[in-house]
């Protein structure tokens, strides 16, 4: 055996353990990433086959898989409840969501722009009273606002829901969004200033589309946060044919005068669930680019 024959045949000996350590060590990731997995995703499958269950078995049956499986919980669900179709239900909850998304986003944005470009007295002022309101509890509001709205007739229609939303009042969304305008240079902005472009214009043609990944981030976060949203809809809605999802669930929780139809209640959750997962699932990609975005300097 020639001196390099000899070198190649020990390299090769002592590589082999290092490969079979790094086998090894892969295999335990990845059992340990199923694992983490399968307790992350136990409570959904857990909702998903109690759909299945009848009412009785609730209480007694905590397991996964259902004794008697029965598709009556879908049945009663799709017909709804105090006399409203649950299709209903899922467009009010739709129009509260897509409207939220339209104005929180739009609104956001536009006084994300004036905060992060245009120049005014007091800029400091506003915009630290802006993040003020984080600070400021929703309960604290609850009394003024209702009588406002009251006295403007709007209790039981949708617009003390959806007006708010038009007028930029998220100042989370709005913190986010300056943020991520504050990085973006000025070049741009400059040269379309030279060329005679205006503030809206600048703001339509070259800032919007360079925010995309925030603003899809700010709309993931809108819709979410309106679909579940359970107080507002309960104070200002009295008629169930406006009740959106959550309150809808509460009615099934409470409709059986012997005790609640928990297999009819659990059925209207995960029904209600499938829109906020596909949407997530739908636009995770870019709600990631807007988070990783977020660490990048002009």
């Amino acid at each position: 055996m020639t001196a390099t024959e000899a070198v190649v045949t020990a390299s090769a000996r002592s590589t082999r353990p290092r490969l079979a350590r790094k086998t090894w060590q892969t295999v335990i990731w990845f059992i340990g990433l199923i694992a983490l997995t399968a307790l992350v995703l136990y409570p959904l499958a857990w909702l998903f086959l109690s759909t299945f269950k009848p009412n009785s078995e609730f209480g007694q049956n905590p397991g996964l898989i259902p004794n008697a499986p029965t598709f009556d919980n879908y049945a009663k669900v799709m017909e709804g409840i105090a006399g409203v179709p649950m299709w209903r239900f899922f467009l009010n909850s739709l129009i509260l969501s897509v409207a939220a998304v339209v104005g929180t986003v739009f609104s956001s944005a536009l006084a994300a722009y004036a905060f992060a470009r245009v120049q005014f007295k007091g800029l400091g002022i506003f915009f630290a009273a802006m993040i003020g309101t984080l600070l400021l509890p929703f309960h604290v509001v609850i009394i003024p606002q209702y009588i406002l709205f009251n006295k403007l007739g709007w209790i039981d229609t949708f617009i003390p829901l959806i007006l708010p939303k038009f007028l930029a009042t998220s100042a989370f969304f709005v913190f986010l969004l300056v943020q991520f305008i504050r990085q973006m240079p000025r070049d741009m902005d400059e040269a379309a200033r030279i060329d005679g472009a205006g503030h809206l214009r600048i703001f339509w043609s070259i800032i919007l589309p360079l925010i995309r990944p925030a603003l899809i981030t700010c709309a993931i976060f809108a819709f979410i946060w309106e679909w579940n949203d359970f107080l507002g809809p309960l104070l200002y809605l009295t008629s169930p044919d406006n009740y959106p999802l959550p309150i809808a669930l509460r009615l099934y929780n409470d409709a059986s005068s012997g005790g609640a139809d928990y297999g009819a209640t659990v059925t209207a959750s995960f029904v209600a669930l499938i829109p906020v997962l596909l949407f997530f699932i739908v636009f995770q990609r870019f709600l990631v680019d807007g988070v990783a975005t977020q660490g990048l300097k002009g």
